[in-house]
């Protein structure tokens, strides 16, 4: 099972979009200081996520969320939980 998932820094007011087979390590990770990008955002929090039977769905699925580059998008998904916005 992979997963693609928002996670979110309220101390730098940001999301950050990624793909795993293991969330549960992945977050623990972000909230390590691991990863260029994530390292000044901690602690982050997972507010979303979908799951995928191969990791090249995740990849397309995480791509297209991240293709929006619209953080409207991201907020209106989330508030969705589940469901995907037009």
């Amino acid at each position: 099972m992979w997963f693609v998932y928002i996670i979110y820094s309220d101390k730098i007011d940001r999301y950050y979009i990624g793909y795993t087979d293991d969330l549960e390590w992945r977050l623990e990770r972000h909230n390590g200081g691991w990863g260029k990008y994530t390292k000044r955002g901690v602690p982050w929090k997972l507010k979303y996520s979908e799951s995928f039977e191969s990791k090249t769905e995740a990849i397309k699925r995480e791509r297209e969320i991240k293709k929006k580059k619209s953080r409207k998008y991201i907020e209106k998904l989330i508030s969705h939980a589940g469901g995907r916005p037009d």
